[in-house]
Formats: structure tokens, C-alpha cells, sequence
């Protein structure tokens, strides 16, 4: 189980909490715990990290629906990226929603003003990742080649002459009001305050080149097929040295020749011949975590369900696993040699051959139903 705290614990909503409301929820908690207000104070600087990771993920309505369905899981294990964030990077994600509150002139007044260039953010890669229902189970670590964007070996970056590093222009214009001053993000360098210096051979214009890296992934126990982790930075480059955007890892299952899932519970087709579900038996079922015994009982009709709890799937951001569910199958030969049927036709003769369900024999669709209850 993770030990971070609930999103909307940190915020102070609830899950049907409007995104204005989160928002207005996230900017009173950057207010208070700004580092600005709280200079050499570390706990409100990591409770200022706590609540932007918190509202990275409550402002995005993608992130929003995983986190509500699979908890931090979801998240790819490490949550959101705030946590691994620099104030830098804090600042360029949310500043839209502290306003004049960190701008120039702003309240704080600090070093954090205005003259601010915006780190700009790589984008995201998303891969596909197979998974069997043994690595389900269990939880597993990958490791997988991803191509991406990052920064060029060799390349340099200087300060925007335009801007002055900065990354924002101040221009006045002459209104019938007086003189109006505003601020717009640098057109020369997009508002990062930094041009190449010296690029090398193979870099595109933002100093990136393609390469390949090998990244080790944690996928927790109990994934579904289709679920979307996060893994933080771990996305192309973000151009002039910025912030790495994520990469998305889409969960794919990997359909079991013996074993059908159902959510967190399994089932398995168990066949077993017309002897032993006269006389009873032992027979060997295949499970996600190996082979285990059961014991058929005399007398066992086919279609009966034998349920072995805790034997399916863990729970994901919960306690304890699935059941498992044999549904027994007797098996009808197709074919009979002529000694077999001459003995088939002696017991047919036999009145305990004869059906005759009493009423503690349920049918199909009660069994279906009694099965999860």
C-alpha cells in the first residue's frame, strides 16, 4: 500500500468536487505554504509540493478517473510528478492559477517574480506493455527500450538577448487611458529565456536528438488490461533543458490458454471422466501461481462450481486476493468400443443410473447465483 496521503485529503475536497473548486482548493494551499511566504521552513515546502502533485492529478480529468479507479497505484507507483518536481517546474505547470499572486509585483515580492522564464515541458510517450496473468498476480519489474527525445550531447544554451533571460517582453502603448504596460511571453525564445549556444550535429532546433533508453518499471499487482500507469520524466525531453514530459504505460493482457479472468476472480474449466465423478477423485488445476489439488466428491454432478477463496487476483490498492472458481465438466466420450458399451448398457439397466434430482440439486443460473454471493 502506498503511504502518500489521499489527493483530496490534501485539498481538502471530495471526490465530487467541482474543478473550480479544486482549483480555488490548490491556490489557498500554494498561498499559505509558498516557499516565499515560508523561507527556510522544509515541511511547508514539501506540503507546497504535496498539494501541486495533488492538484496535477485532480485538474486532469485523464489523471482524475485513473486515480478514482485504481488509488496511487494508477499513477505508476511514484503518484503524480509533483513530488519530483523543482519549484521551477511547479511554477511553469500551475501558474495559471496563482495569477498576479506570483507575478511581478506580486505579494511576495520575492525573487520568484516576474521576470520568471517558463520552463517548457516535454511531451508525453505512451507504450504498450504485455503482461501474463502469472505477472498480474504477482507484480513485476520490466525493463523496456523507449526512443525518445533528449538533450544532445555537447549542446549549450545562452541567455535570450531578447528578453534578457527573462522569457516576457514589456511593451507600453499610448491609450486615450495614458500609457498601458503589458507583458506577453517572448516570441524569440517561446518564453524558456535561453537560445542555443552551441548545437551539435544530429540536434534539432531545441538541442534535442533522438536515442534510445532503457527504463525499469514497477507494475504493482492486480493491474487490469487496458489501465494507464504514469511514470514521471520519463517522456521526451523538454526543449532548451526544460522539464521531461511522462511516459504512459498502457497495460495489455495477455489472454490465458487455461484461465479466464473476472475482475479480481478467476475461472477454470475442469474436466474429469464419468469414473471418477462417480467415485471421486483428485485431480491437479492449473492457478496464477503455479498447480494446486482439489478434491472431487462422489457423486459430483457436471456444472457443480467449487470455489477456492484468496486464490485469484490481489486486490489493487485494496487487501487479499480473488477466488478461484472450478466449474466441474464430466466428460461424455464420443466414442465407445464395443466391451464399453455392453457394460454402459448393464448399468443403464441399474436404478440408480436413473436420474432423479432431488431439490437440493440446483440447477445452472441458482449455481451462478449462489456463486457470488
Amino acid at each position: 500500500m502506498s503511504d502518500k496521503r489521499d489527493y483530496y485529503e490534501v485539498l481538502g475536497v471530495s471526490k465530487n468536487a467541482t474543478a473550480a473548486e479544486i482549483k480555488k482548493a490548490y491556490r489557498k494551499l500554494a498561498l499559505k505554504y509558498h516557499p516565499d511566504k515560508n523561507e527556510g521552513d522544509t515541511a511547508a515546502e514539501d506540503k507546497f509540493k504535496e498539494a501541486a502533485e495533488s492538484y496535477e492529478i485532480l485538474s486532469s480529468a485523464e489523471k482524475k478517473s485513473r486515480y478514482d479507479q485504481y488509488g496511487h497505484a494508477g499513477m505508476g507507483g511514484s503518484g503524480g510528478s509533483g513530488g519530483g518536481m523543482n519549484m521551477d517546474d511547479i511554477f511553469s505547470q500551475f501558474g495559471d492559477v496563482f495569477g498576479g499572486a506570483f507575478g511581478g509585483g506580486g505579494s511576495f515580492g520575492g525573487s520568484r517574480g516576474g521576470g520568471r522564464s517558463r520552463v517548457v515541458r516535454g511531451t508525453n510517450l505512451r507504450v504498450k506493455m504485455k503482461l501474463t496473468l502469472q505477472e498480474i498476480a504477482e507484480g513485476v519489474n520490466k525493463k523496456i527500450k523507449v526512443n525518445k527525445l533528449m538533450n544532445a550531447d555537447g549542446v549549450t544554451f545562452k541567455e535570450c538577448q531578447t528578453c534578457g533571460g527573462s522569457g516576457r517582453v514589456t511593451r507600453v502603448a499610448q491609450t486615450f487611458l495614458g500609457a498601458m504596460q503589458t507583458q506577453s511571453s517572448c516570441e524569440a525564445c517561446h518564453g524558456a529565456g535561453k537560445m542555443i549556444d552551441k548545437k551539435p550535429a544530429g540536434a534539432d532546433a531545441n538541442g534535442l536528438e533522438r536515442k534510445e533508453e532503457v527504463i525499469e518499471i514497477d507494475i504493482p499487482a492486480g493491474v487490469m488490461d487496458g489501465m494507464q500507469l504514469s511514470v514521471s520524466g520519463k517522456g521526451n525531453a523538454g526543449p532548451f533543458n526544460g522539464v521531461a514530459g511522462d511516459l504512459i504505460v498502457v497495460v495489455e493482457e495477455v489472454t490465458d490458454e487455461d484461465l479466464r479472468r473476472d475482475g479480481d476472480h478467476i475461472h477454470y474449466d475442469a474436466y474429469v471422466n464419468f469414473v471418477d465423478a462417480v467415485l471421486g477423485a483428485s485431480i491437479e488445476i492449473p492457478t496464477v501461481s503455479g498447480k494446486a489439488k482439489i478434491k472431487v466428491d462422489p457423486g459430483t454432478q457436471s456444472g457443480k462450481i467449487l470455489r477456492l477463496k484468496g486464490k485469484g487476483l490481489p486486490i489493487l490498492q485494496g487487501y487479499g486476493s480473488g477466488d478461484l472458481f472450478v466449474h466441474i465438466n464430466v466428460w461424455t466420450p464420443k466414442k465407445v468400443s464395443k466391451e464399453e458399451h455392453e457394460i454402459l448398457e448393464k448399468l443403464k439397466e441399474s436404478e440408480n443410473f436413473i436420474p432423479s434430482p432431488d431439490r437440493n440439486e440446483k440447477g445452472f443460473f441458482q449455481r451462478m447465483k449462489d456463486m457470488f454471493q
